[in-house]
């Protein structure tokens, strides 16, 4: 049996993981996965008070991500960072030792495939060879071929530290003292939609304005990338890249930090763009960040483990994605199939629920829209909205007394509380916040009715009203003939 580098590394209790295969919905709106799941994860707790965590995006098979999970751990978590390092030394670190060694380390290993399919395809071979060839150039191809995108967090000192490369996103979600929740989105995505980048690939003689028209470079969406020879090695090949002066598809995080800690109630959430992409496209982007924090919140407020409750909003985001498909609906055209999936949530100072609550008695999260764009600008946007949330009120047969709200209605003179959301877009992070009692941590719900004797609960809602008038309106007997109504 293998053992990787990091076997022996203690894994970090106060994360939980979720994922999903990629899937291709057909017309009766049943789904088949085309590939194997090519996402990796990671979540460590090193010395000194250090942890780690990871979600990688691979394409074109898990080599490139499996590789990088494991060697940025080993870079990073095997004595090289303590608590005297500076956040300068931390970030020379990342880039430095970790991810610029990851993309070198992982060249040399497929440094000789590499060189051998590059004799095989200089030479001219007789048509009885050709085939033989041909096969092994195949054979070459896949194990030389696919890359990943990743975003990485480092904990160290109460300090947080995010290093992205590609789509994937990170958020900080934390409640202050003073009754604020903010949506803190870490970081822009290396994108072919995101002006920064593109302006970065015209310095470099790159046609940007057809880059971003065609929205792909080499089947990918990323102008960061891990790994993928093509967009490193064979660029000049490349049509959109022919021009190009040096590299144009790099390697390089984008590293901030560092981001206190203390006090801070909340969690962070990691997410691969295959879970992104398939919540925009049912959807749209506007208000994918609120939503995702909206699903986390009711997850946790009655998991019984953080691993539940990554894995319960996953699956929720893949059944709003089929749903959306199956209901011909304008965006339907948009989610005919989805990649990978993978989410990650750290807690951060944040007590789980009881998990034997009842969905019932968790209340309702009511998500918010925030605009959020791609393309980030250095000019700050800002727009407030309503949030209207469950009140905290008494439960009776698992209905919340206290609120008769229907979903998007709020009424004035309710008594669930209305907060308001302050959403900023900046150069490097978007953020919401919201204030009020209508927090998205607070914990919910009174404990489960326990059954009786013969094994039965409490029913939620009390039928009994709507049978007498029933009764009444069918007073010509036939009522009782169906059975209707407890006997």
């Amino acid at each position: 049996i293998h053992e990787s580098w990091t076997d022996d590394l203690p894994l970090c209790q106060m994360c939980g993981v979720g994922t999903a295969p990629n899937c291709v919905y057909g017309p009766d709106g049943k789904g088949t996965q085309s590939h194997t799941n090519e996402d990796g994860h990671l979540g460590f707790r090193g010395e000194d008070g250090c942890f780690l965590y990871g979600v990688f995006n691979g394409y074109d098979g898990s080599r490139v991500a499996n590789f990088a999970s494991q060697c940025l751990t080993a870079e990073l978590l095997l004595g090289q960072l303590n608590s005297s390092h500076t956040d300068n030394d931390i970030n020379m670190l990342l880039w430095l030792q970790a991810f610029d060694v990851v993309e070198k380390s992982y060249f040399e290993t497929i440094g000789d495939a590499l060189a051998e399919k590059a004799d095989l395809s200089n030479y001219l071979l007789p048509h009885n060879e050709n085939q033989k060839f041909q096969e092994r150039l195949k054979e070459l191809e896949q194990e030389v071929s696919g890359g990943a995108t990743a975003v990485v967090a480092l904990i160290l000192n109460n300090k947080l530290y995010i290093a992205n490369v590609g789509s994937n996103r990170a958020l900080l979600c934390k409640s202050s003292s003073d009754g604020q929740n903010q949506v803190l989105q870490i970081g822009r995505p290396h994108s072919t939609d995101n002006d920064e980048e593109l302006q970065r690939l015209a310095a470099l003689g790159v046609d940007s304005a057809r880059v971003r028209q065609a929205g792909q470079i080499a089947g990918q969406s990323s102008t960061r990338r891990l790994g993928d020879y093509r967009v490193k090695f064979n660029y000049n090949e490349i049509d959109l890249l022919s021009a190009a002066k040096t590299r144009p598809v790099i390697a390089e995080p984008e590293i901030h930090g560092s981001q206190s800690l203390d006090s801070v109630t909340g969690f962070l959430l990691l997410m691969s763009e295959g879970l992104i992409n398939a919540l925009e496209s049912a959807h749209g982007p506007e208000q994918a960040n609120q939503e995702i924090v909206a699903m986390v919140a009711a997850e946790l407020a009655q998991a019984a483990s953080l691993e539940a409750a990554a894995q319960s909003v996953v699956d929720r985001v893949k059944r709003v994605h089929h749903d959306v498909y199956v209901s011909g609906r304008q965006r339907a055209t948009y989610c005919s199939r989805h990649e990978d999936m993978t989410l990650l949530i750290r807690t951060l100072n944040y007590v789980l629920a009881d998990g034997a609550l009842t969905p019932t008695q968790g209340g309702r999260i009511y998500p918010v829209s925030v605009p959020y764009s791609n393309s980030q600008s250095t000019s700050k946007t800002s727009v407030t909205l309503s949030l209207v949330m469950p009140s905290q009120g008494t439960l009776t047969n698992g209905t919340n007394t206290a609120s008769t709200l229907e979903e998007g209605t709020p009424t004035p003179g309710s008594q669930s509380p209305t907060a308001t959301l302050q959403s900023t877009n900046t150069q490097t992070q978007s953020s919401s916040s919201s204030s009020g009692d209508g927090s998205l941590f607070r914990q919910r719900g009174s404990q489960a009715a326990q059954p009786d004797e013969t094994g039965r609960v409490p029913p939620y809602v009390d039928f009994s009203q709507f049978y007498r008038l029933w009764g009444s309106d069918h007073s010509d007997g036939q009522s009782t003939q169906g059975g209707l109504g407890p006997q």
